[in-house]
């Protein structure tokens, strides 16, 4: 079975297209095929050798991807999600040596598959799941209150767009940063107000809310930098394990996303919040896995609003 990974870490051109034993699903479990894969941040460190310490007690190949979507043609017994053989789904995966997004076929806990959202394509469906869960677990370490403020770096990724169009379906007024091209994007998110994106973010959060805002989503990963931005006894959440020295009574947290594996009630939500245009997909461009490398060479080079995405089948 194809699937796109690598043996040596390396640059880009690392990935290749790999052969992977075929799996089936057994109890409580349900297997895909994958019609669609996102490309994240994440995968690149999976590629690039960041993440060797932890990979290497498994061996090679090394298949990336946490984001899924695809029809399911397995269903072990005791499934009780109402998932069933045909169904279009998506999924969150928590790779593990070869078991990442980026092959054709996988089989997953059942509670990591819900329904894709309808009238979605594989590929549209695909980008919800990670990032979907990932703006979700910020909101709910952060605990605001319909009316606070909440400050969201990095607001024009597929992490902030989702915090902010979460946030202003919970009664949060939003602000939140953005290049000069991107400010109508995230306006047209729902961003309340809009401030240039640099290292001087919370001189500028400050010039709006002079005590500083009720919480902070740091998706620029700009660490120390943004938290003045954060009044006293307000919240900060970071999601590369960042967590501030303790100052002001301000709540740190991290955002690690495969604490939400297999949290069939909370990616349901989001697929209910896609339907009904709560949150916008965004996809940037399509690839076939054997030009996979090219998706990871463009993510690296920045830029890029919206997934990019590994079709494997149409």
């Amino acid at each position: 079975m194809r699937a796109v990974g690598v043996i040596v870490h390396g640059g880009p051109e690392a990935l290749e297209l790999v052969d992977v034993p075929e799996t089936h699903a057994g109890p409580g479990q349900i297997r895909i095929q994958v019609h669609a894969a996102a490309v994240n941040p994440t995968d690149l460190m999976a590629r690039n050798g960041s993440r060797a310490e932890q990979q290497k007690l498994d061996p090679p190949p090394y298949v990336p991807g946490m984001d899924v979507a695809g029809i399911v043609d397995e269903v072990g017994a005791g499934v009780s999600t109402g998932v069933k053989i045909g169904d279009a789904v998506i999924a969150m995966v928590v790779p593990q040596a070869s078991h990442g997004g980026y092959r054709e076929q996988i089989v997953l806990d059942a509670r990591a598959v819900v329904v894709a959202p309808r009238g979605t394509t594989h590929v549209q469906a695909c980008t919800l799941p990670m990032n979907g869960l990932t703006a979700r677990q910020s909101l709910d370490l952060l605990g605001l209150k319909p009316g606070q403020v909440l400050a969201v770096t990095g607001a024009a990724g597929a992490y902030g767009g989702y915090v902010i169009q979460l946030a202003k379906a919970e009664g949060l007024t939003v602000i939140a940063d953005a290049s000069a091209g991107d400010e109508a994007l995230v306006k047209s998110l729902g961003a309340d107000i809009v401030v240039p994106r640099g290292d001087d973010f919370a001189a500028r959060i400050r010039a709006h809310f002079p005590d500083g805002v009720d919480g902070l989503a740091d998706g620029a990963v700009l660490n120390e930098r943004a938290i003045p931005a954060v009044r006293d006894g307000g919240g900060f959440t970071s999601v590369r394990g960042f967590t501030g020295a303790a100052q002001r009574d301000i709540a740190f947290t991290t955002t690690f996303v495969r604490r939400y594996d297999c949290e069939f009630e909370k990616l349901d939500r989001l697929r209910a919040q896609v339907e009904a245009g709560v949150l916008t997909l965004r996809v940037a461009a399509t690839y076939p896995p054997e030009r996979a490398w090219e998706a990871h060479k463009r993510l690296e080079a920045g830029g890029t609003r919206g997934r990019l995405v590994i079709q494997f089948h149409a």
